[in-house]
């Protein structure tokens, strides 16, 4: 069961977070939810109790509260503040400074991108997309839960939460 968690649920949700903040530049709720649920039937099938739970709920927690206040600031959106902060209950304190690093250099490569892709013309073949006009729009903002998704899923087999899977 915590291997079904680990290996399908997680990397599923990452990207149907990533694809629909592509396509709506919106992260529903309920995979923030879904996160916290899936990770929650881990920690119970692997018998992760006491500190090390309260390690990955502190490591969601930290997350929240900084990705909160650069929402509060207008920096990130709070579907991406959420996300973040689900994600960081599944990485943990151990790969948490990691999984930041690595979702922050694949979020400037996706700004850079936007930006290059935005400094030309709208292909006529991505002009009768609806989500692609709206990302070519200079006032959309990114659509971070990619780089978020893509984080997670690199840094993942380096925690101690894969560590844990690959051990039951």
């Amino acid at each position: 069961m915590a291997s079904v968690t680990l290996l399908i649920v997680f990397p599923f949700l990452m990207a149907y977070a990533a694809a629909r903040d592509l396509l709506t530049m919106t992260i529903p709720n309920v995979v923030s939810l879904l996160l916290l649920l899936g990770f929650a039937t881990f920690a119970a099938a692997t018998g992760m109790w006491g500190w090390e739970l309260l390690s990955h709920l502190g490591a969601g927690a930290a997350t929240l509260v900084v990705t909160f206040g650069l929402f509060a600031l207008g920096k990130i959106g709070g579907g991406d503040a959420k996300l973040a902060a689900a994600t960081a209950v599944w990485i943990g304190f151990d790969q948490l400074a990691q999984y930041l690093v690595v979702a922050s250099l694949a979020g400037g490569a996706l700004t850079l991108a936007i930006l290059v892709a935005r400094a030309h013309p709208l292909p006529s073949l991505l002009g009768r997309l609806p989500f692609a006009i709206h990302l070519h729009d200079a006032k959309t903002s990114v659509p971070y839960g990619i780089a978020l998704s893509l984080g997670a899923l690199i840094v993942i087999p380096e925690t101690m939460t894969w560590a844990r899977m690959m051990a039951s």
